[in-house]
């Protein structure tokens, strides 16, 4: 890809050699008109034997040839002789969707671009492909992401002190712990996200860990009580795999695929853009991360953006919380940067960030190819970043400690964001459709109520555990008086949810076992009713995979709870 390489003795960027070809969608490599050959084919030049019609073979320098190449000749009227295509140089419109197939996403720290270009193209995907460092993923993932499913991918930033530069942090003997983690779910239907930032001192439980050696053999690692979150990582022998074990055990989503970064990561992608812009509502001036800002808005690349992430005792408490406000902050900026036209249409950019992206992530043995990485960035692609939501896990202080250093779970907040991630449900309202179906639901729910002994209702089983059709028909006859009720056994299908299906003139009865049960609206779907087991007719209540048992409400999440912290990715929000 160097310019002498291809006969160019002048400084000419070789990402400019690529043009964008409106028609197509794709970059075309173009040479220079000051080159011996044009790169442009002449519909009067005989192909030659052998050869594809409508390509040539341009020579590039004495015994050495320019591989085959489809590029389409410029229009000309008859008899006007045709001259060669001009090397375009700065920004370049893209067609709406096209944008989506030149960046190929990134997590918060990666983006990456494929470039088609006959030997040279391929030379060059094998080049990045010699770039990507990948690890065992020890059986902790699902197997890697679908392009039909929800995707969930667990991001890893280390602190490990590698890299030119680096070594004049603190802690420079880190084993490279887990001190900056995002679980990043994308909705089914990619018309949202949500990336779960997990703070590094929450107090969690590290299970058993099966790990591959370097010499290819098994080993396990003894799990831990407990401990802080960010011993998951390099404590011990701890693989990205064991984070991944963490991250599962605590959430009970397993990731579909991981991908780790160092210090380097955030220097180099940052670069690579030329730089992202962030705001401070205050001046900071950080010995410790080497951050030194005034108040206001900055564009920040290379050492400054990292000292930008790192950064903690100048903002917000002075803790790690406040530090993961700063880095979601600093995520966004880079999503908005990677997404834009200035970014998209540009060859150099590109190019640069497929270099650091593929040299600075360590990925799991499930995404150990360009080309996978090109699959997921496609679908990740999808996304807009006005709906990407940021947010924390909720935690408390550690009761347990007369200082808190370290956090635990909040239990009354926790498992309600841990299912909205598991139900697909998004943090933000991104469709007026949405909103519509919301206001639907919970008009379901108003109007009378039949008396309980009024209502006719089937059971079937459509994912709880075993027997909970039984013991909430018990539940309901006994302890609600609903007497007309019946155990149809196992539902056609598994749900994630459980459903209430009713005919319209069996609303009242619906509201009633709907109050009983502490179903939500959106748990209500009007239909057609059923024939019982007496021929009468009757609503069908499936129980799914989120109920918990007899006499504990499932209310069905759809919204996040009250007081949680959370920010969309295409608003700049100032760091106080």
């Amino acid at each position: 890809m160097d310019a002498q390489g291809r006969g160019r003795a002048e400084n000419i960027d070789p990402a400019d050699q690529w043009v964008f070809n409106p028609t197509t969608g794709e970059y075309e490599l173009r040479l220079s008109p000051s080159a011996p050959q044009s790169a442009v084919p002449s519909p009067r030049r005989p192909h030659s034997p052998g050869g594809a019609r409508g390509r040539t073979t341009a020579p590039d320098r004495p015994g050495r040839a320019v591989p085959d190449r489809d590029v389409p000749p410029p229009r000309r009227r008859r008899g006007t002789p045709q001259e060669p295509l001009p090397v375009r140089r700065g920004r370049r419109p893209v067609k709406k969707g096209k944008a989506k197939k030149a960046l190929l996403w990134t997590g918060g720290t990666m983006a990456f671009v494929v470039l088609a270009a006959g030997t040279a193209g391929y030379l060059y995907l094998k080049h990045l492909n010699d770039n990507i460092t990948s690890v065992s993923d020890d059986g902790a993932s699902t197997g890697g992401f679908s392009k039909d499913k929800a995707i969930n991918i667990l991001l890893i930033g280390t602190d490990k002190r590698t890299g030119a530069g680096n070594e004049g942090y603190g802690d420079k003997g880190s084993e490279g712990h887990a001190d900056t983690t995002i679980l990043l779910h994308v909705a089914k239907d990619r018309s949202n996200a949500t990336a779960l930032s997990i703070p590094r001192d929450l107090i969690v439980d590290v299970p058993d860990c099966p790990t591959t050696q370097e010499d290819g053999s098994q080993k396990v690692i003894p799990g831990s009580q407990g401990v802080r979150f960010n011993t998951s990582l390099g404590q011990g022998g701890r693989t990205p795999s064991c984070t991944a074990r963490t991250v599962t055990e605590l959430t009970g989503i397993t990731p579909d695929n991981f991908m780790v970064a160092d210090f380097n990561a955030v220097k180099t992608l940052t670069t690579a853009v030329g730089g992202v812009e962030v705001c401070l509502a205050k001046d900071i001036d950080d010995p410790d991360s080497h951050l030194k800002l005034s108040k206001g808005t900055h564009t920040i690349e290379g050492e400054t953006a990292l000292a930008f992430v790192r950064t903690r005792h100048s903002v917000g408490f002075g803790g790690d919380l406040s530090r993961i406000e700063l880095q979601q902050q600093f995520l966004s900026a880079l999503m908005r940067k990677l997404k834009s036209n200035d970014t998209l249409t540009s060859p150099s950019k590109m190019i640069k960030l497929a270099e650091a992206g593929t040299e600075a992530l360590t990925v799991d043995s499930q995404l150990d190819s360009i080309n996978k990485l090109k699959d997921l960035g496609l679908e990740l692609g999808k996304l807009n970043v006005k709906n990407l939501t940021f947010t924390t896990l909720p935690v408390k202080d550690n009761p347990a400690e007369k200082v808190p250093t370290t956090v635990v779970v909040d239990d009354s907040k926790a498992p309600q964001v841990f299912d909205m991630i598991k139900n697909d449900v998004s943090f933000t309202e991104v469709k007026k459709q949405k909103k519509k179906e919301k206001a639907a639901a919970a008009a379901r729910l108003k109007g009378t109520k039949a008396p309980a002994s009024e209502v006719r209702v089937r059971i079937l089983n459509g994912g709880a555990k075993s027997g909970a059709a039984q013991s909430t028909l018990s539940w309901l006859q006994v302890q609600q008086g609903v007497t007309k009720s019946e155990n149809a056994g196992n539902a056609p299908e598994t749900l994630s949810r459980t459903t209430l299906e009713y005919a319209p003139d069996q609303a009242d009865q619906a509201r009633r076992l709907a109050d009983i049960m502490g179903l939500s609206g959106s748990a209500l779907k009007p239909g057609k009713s059923v024939t019982n087991s007496q021929g009468l007719p009757a609503m069908t209540l499936t129980l799914g995979k989120d109920f918990k048992g007899a006499g504990v409400p499932v209310s069905g999440t759809s919204e996040a709870p009250e007081g949680i912290q959370k920010s969309t990715a295409d608003k700049v929000k100032c760091a106080k």
